[in-house]
């Protein structure tokens, strides 16, 4: 197992991809702690963690505040004995596809503004207990908006960017207390899609383009990609399994391609 005896939390666990990762890193070996602010959802994926054996606690948590963060962190820490593996999955529901005229500054800033604090409050928050441990894992997500040549992105971009600088950043702040710092970009994942927020983004998206989210998908992933295809969630959950584990140990400061390909680095 290559999370044998770890101990992960997973913000935004109730989600498409923190779902995902979180049974991936259960199947791998790793106690489970799931921090969402929607209980039924985090409690669906406890109990298919459970169902096959796994450990798994639920905690509902906004990760947009400091305090109540760091308490969770350190309760997690006090009962499982530390942190070894944190991942920050939280969604942050914003717009797409609109052009710079039609969006106010306050709509422009809040997805940069949500997305770094919650990366930032939640990277602080489990530091500490990851250093007592001689070490541990960050994981954080982007998607290639940073990189798209298309207007109406301009937000969303920007906070891509602000996610990616953010985990270099992070991982020269905190290398020397053996804590490693992997940023995952995936691009769209069908399979998540109905399972998330982003089913709505990208009806509305895809409406003003006059076509649907599934011709979208289907295009983009036959057109754009290298792969001619788009990435699947078990594919990005058992990515983020390995880079969390010990063979990923020399890996840190990396933005992992997990796009198949529609951007190149």
């Amino acid at each position: 197992m290559l999370l044998k005896d770890k101990i992960a939390v997973i913000y935004g666990g109730g989600g498409a991809i923190g779902g995902a990762t979180a049974r991936a890193f259960a199947r791998e070996g790793a106690e489970i702690f799931l921090a969402g602010r929607t209980l039924e959802r985090l409690e669906r994926v406890a109990a298919d963690i459970r169902a096959e054996g796994g450990r798994a606690s639920v905690d509902v948590v906004d990760a947009q505040d400091q305090d109540a963060v760091d308490a969770h962190a350190g309760r997690v820490a006090k009962r499982a004995g530390g942190i070894d593996i944190a991942l920050n999955a939280v969604s942050v529901v914003h717009t797409q596809g609109l052009p710079m005229a039609d969006v106010g500054v306050d709509q422009f800033l809040h997805v940069i503004n949500a997305n770094a604090r919650t990366n930032y409050v939640t990277a602080k928050a489990v530091a500490p207990h990851m250093a007592e441990r001689g070490g541990g894992v960050i994981l954080t997500l982007t998607a290639p908006g940073s990189r798209i040549t298309s207007p109406g992105f301009l937000g969303h971009g920007v906070a891509c960017s602000a996610v990616e600088t953010f985990s270099r950043l992070l991982a020269v702040e905190l290398g020397h207390r053996g804590i490693r710092v992997i940023c995952l970009r995936s691009d769209a994942i069908p399979d998540a899609v109905p399972l998330s927020y982003t089913q709505g983004l990208f009806d509305d998206m895809t409406r003003r383009f006059g076509t649907t989210t599934e011709a979208w998908l289907e295009t983009h992933a036959k057109q754009d990609t290298l792969l001619g295809r788009l990435p699947r969630l078990d594919q990005v959950a058992d990515y983020a399994a390995f880079v969390a584990s010990d063979r990923a140990g020399a890996m840190t400061g990396a933005l992992a391609n997990l796009t198949c390909g529609s951007v190149l680095d």
